[in-house]
């Protein structure tokens, strides 16, 4: 069957790469080493059980929140392009 350009599988291969990025993405980001007590950003008590629940803990869960919003905006990837980049 003709495809065009792209070969037998490629939308496939593509959901695989956006998916296998994004999983690396987000291990990068998990907190490393001892958690803190404090918060590196406000400097409010980290309770004890957010510590526990989430070994390597760095933000407090309002700081957290506010970050998980910042990156949230950014962090999509594009990998289709527009139909006109396609063209050219």
């Amino acid at each position: 069957m003709a495809t065009g350009w792209a070969g037998d599988g490629a939308v496939q291969d593509q959901i695989d790469a956006t998916i296998k990025d994004a999983i690396q993405r987000a291990r990068s980001q998990l907190p490393q080493g001892p958690g803190l007590t404090h918060c590196e950003e406000c400097d409010c008590e980290i309770p004890p059980a957010r510590r526990q629940a989430v070994p390597g803990v760095r933000l407090c869960v309002s700081c957290q929140e506010a970050r998980d919003q910042e990156q949230g905006a950014s962090s999509g990837y594009n990998r289709r392009g527009s139909k006109d980049s396609q063209l050219r």
